[in-house]
């Protein structure tokens, strides 16, 4: 499903123009991203979470000119689906 699908399909069940709604999914899609890159998860109760996870630094290998290179400590994005979110998808 896409962004498109979605808007639509929120359209036809709220009756609400598809203008309107990709105005809100948007804006619903950057207030996440700006809270998480500003350091704050968003929890959603009953969906699931958006969580920044910590990668500890680490040492990697670049086979094709044979040295290893140090990965530095950084923050990645993550969801968390709710326990009645994996039950429905079980």
């Amino acid at each position: 499903m896409t962004k498109a699908d979605i808007v639509s399909e929120i359209a036809k069940k709220t009756g609400v123009e598809k203008v309107q709604i990709q105005t809100i999914v948007e804006t619903f899609m950057e207030e996440v991203k700006g809270s998480l890159s500003n350091g704050e998860n968003v929890y959603l109760r009953g969906f699931g979470s958006f969580i920044i996870k910590k990668r500890a630094q680490k040492v990697a290998r670049n086979i094709s000119k044979n040295t290893t290179i140090t990965i530095p400590e950084h923050n990645i994005p993550a969801f968390k689906p709710a326990k009645t979110f994996l039950a429905k998808v079980k």
